[in-house]
Parts: structure tokens; sequence; C-alpha cells
């Protein structure tokens, strides 16, 4: 009985996935509505949210997630159905960005399906009242397979006929100033995930995956787990994320500081970067890591509509001093980091991490970190979804990532 009754859960999810159509059965309340949410979470309560999940048909996911839930008859099976759940809805939102599945009526590479439909099933998660006893920490850990799954990060995989790329995306963010906005490095981890793009080199297959906009899960080693594995076995990698308007950045130091700007549940953190235990690393820890990413071929070469920078420019606090200042032309001797080229937020937190593990595995493979230009809507539009100038830019800007990723190959 307790195997049928996994299977079931795990089937459920799954057709909440590949059947657009489903309707699930009634079932036994097991929800409540009381349960505190992050603050993520509490947006969805916002008109534009539920718009983009039923303009792109992935509010299926959370109508059949919910209510099979209450199937669910211990701990261990609530791990795996709801691993089945969160690869799926990966599997799901890559196949939409690759016109594989239908896009509704929203751009087919739009990442903001995914990251709405994702906080759905944690919402549901955090207010679910199973009919076993479940602990605090239980309950996280559930919802960090639903994160870790549906993000990608379990399901990379390559040829052995191919070379090797691995990218990362974010999440939208800054979404109380617009709760519109979709991360062309999210778009991007989406259209490009399992593809493979021709380099002077010869085939390589791109693996991707996606990352949260939020400052504790890096603190807990998410991005170590994560790419860990990948790093000594791929033949270059690159963190992505939005940067500055009208320009793709290749960033040449980042740096070992949090800068405190809010996350995306609006929380701070102020203070060096921290390295979890157990994972490779260097020691001293360096203040700036540069790139080993062929910024000079990248730049000199014709890879689209936007221009590409070699952004050198860094904020420290120079050797014998206490105030930070700009140094354009990169760190100098015995300064402390409060800004790497890409600023001091998550996109440069993330690149330093994935250089520093490159560096402590000793590999010296290309690598770092790419800023793509902002995704903006056509003039005066304040409330539509889209329009044909942000998708036109969603188009352009993963063309050029997949044009430099191929010079950067090559």
């Amino acid at each position: 009985m307790r195997v049928r009754t996994l299977l079931a859960a795990a089937f459920l999810g799954l057709a909440g996935t590949l059947v657009p159509t489903v309707t699930a059965s009634a079932a036994p309340a097991c929800a409540d509505p009381a349960a505190p949410l992050t603050v993520e979470e509490q947006r969805l309560a916002l008109p534009a949210t539920g718009e983009i999940l039923r303009r792109s048909g992935f509010d299926r996911f959370e109508r059949v997630f919910t209510p099979s839930l209450c199937l669910l008859p211990d701990n261990r099976a609530a791990k795996v159905a709801i691993g089945v759940q969160g690869r799926a809805l990966w599997a799901a939102a890559v196949a939409r960005a690759q016109g594989k599945l239908p896009p509704g009526t929203l751009p087919v590479t739009d990442d903001r399906p995914l990251y709405w439909a994702r906080l759905q099933l944690t919402k549901a998660l955090r207010q679910w009242t199973p009919s076993f006893a479940l602990s605090p920490g239980d309950r996280a850990a559930l919802i960090d397979v639903l994160e870790r799954t549906s993000r990608g990060q379990d399901s990379i995989a390559y040829s052995r006929n191919a070379l090797k790329i691995l990218v990362t995306g974010f999440d939208p963010f800054q979404l109380d100033q617009d709760i519109r906005r979709s991360n062309p490095s999210g778009v991007n981890a989406l259209a490009l995930d399992g593809t493979v793009i021709q380099t002077a080199a010869g085939p390589a297959r791109v693996e991707t995956a996606m990352f949260p906009v939020l400052w504790d899960p890096f603190a807990e080693g998410m991005v170590e787990r994560a790419i860990l594995p990948w790093l000594g076995k791929v033949d270059m990698f690159t963190t992505i994320s939005q940067g500055r308007v009208g320009r793709f950045d290749v960033e040449r130091y980042n740096g070992r500081w949090r800068g405190g700007f809010p996350d995306n549940d609006n929380l701070s953190r102020t203070e060096v970067i921290p390295i979890p235990a157990g994972v490779p690393t260097v020691t001293p820890a360096p203040e700036f890591v540069p790139t080993t990413l062929p910024y000079a071929k990248i730049v000199a070469a014709p890879t689209g509509r936007f221009p590409v920078y070699d952004n050198t420019s860094v904020t420290e606090i120079p050797a014998g001093q206490t105030a930070p200042v700009v140094s354009p032309t990169g760190p100098t001797p015995g300064s402390v980091a409060r800004a790497g080229g890409g600023g001091n937020y998550l996109s440069n937190e993330i690149a330093y991490r994935a250089t520093l593990l490159r560096d402590a595995l000793g590999l010296t493979i290309p690598g770092g970190h790419l800023h793509t230009p902002v995704l903006e809507f056509g003039q005066g539009n304040t409330t539509e979804l889209t329009d044909p100038v942000f998708e036109q830019n969603q188009r352009d800007i993963v063309d050029q990532i997949r044009a430099v990723l191929t010079v950067a190959l090559s």
C-alpha cells in the first residue's frame, strides 16, 4: 500500500506537468492557510503573478501538487515525490523555452512562469499539514529538494562526445519595483540547457542551472553543492546575471564582499562572503579572484547588437587606508575588497564562489562572470506583461550569449 501511494503521488506530480488540462481529484484538506510565508511567496497574491501563471499554463502545477500532498504517507515518500515534481517542473520550463511545449500567450523563452510556479509549490509545502510528524528541519529539507530539482541543479548531464560548458542564471529580482520583471540570465538558462553549440574546438554541450536571489542559501553552500561535482569535468564555465543597461560586461575581478542590497525576501547581508565548511578553498581567502575567460577575444568578436566590455573596475580599501575607493584598472596590492567588477550583490558572489573553487581545485579552464544588458520593456509600457521590444530583447540577449560562449571556447 505504501509503495502504491508513493507511486500515485509521484504520478500526480508528473501529470500536472505533462497534461495541461488535468484537474486534481477531490482530496481532504491538508493545509494551514495561516502558516507564515516568505516575502517571495507573499507576492503570489499580486494580480500579475496569477496572470503570468495562467497565460503560460504553469498554474497547472499547483492545482495538482497541493492536493497530492495529502496522499503522502511519510517523509521518505514525500522526498521522492517532491523530487519528481521539481525535476518535472524544470524539464517543462526548459521544454517550453525551447519550443517543445505550447508557450501560451507569453514569450516562449520567458523565465517568469518557472519562478512563480516554483513559489506556488514552496508555498504549498510551507502550509502543508501532513498526516505524519514533520519537524521544521524535515520541512526545510523537503523545500530544499524542490528548490534544487526545479532549478536544474541536480539534472546536469553531459555526453562523452562533446566539449562541456556549465552556465548558471538567476531568478527575477527587484520585484517590489516592478512585479513583471524577468531576468535574462534565467531566460538564457532555460533556452540553452542541454543544447549543443558549434565551436572551432568542436561541438560543445551546454548544461545550465538556476539560482535564487537570496543571501542565505548562498551562505549555506547552494552554489558549491551544485557546481563542485562538475567543475573539474567541464571545459569552460560562466556565471551569468543581469547587469547594466544596453551592454554586456565580462567582469575581470570578483570581490570578497557582500554589500547588503536587499534580496528577494528583503533581507540584507553586509559582510565578508562566507565560505561553507567542507568545500575546497584557498587559504588565506583572496580579496579578489580574476576571471580566466578570454575577455580580449570576447570583446573583439562581433557577437551581437549589444557592445561587450572588459570591465576592470573594482571598489577597494587600499592598503593602509580606511575608506573605499574605486580603482578603474583593478585591485591594488594589499587592498580589501568592497566590490568586484560586478558589484557586491549576488552576481558578484556567485562569480567569486565559482572562481574560488576553480583555483582551489587547481583548474586552468576558462571561467568567470558575464553580465547581460538589463531586460527592458518598450517605451511607455508600465502595465503589460510583454511587448515586441521586450520579446526582441529576450531573443537578442540569448542569441548573443550563445555567440559569446562559442567565441570563448573557440
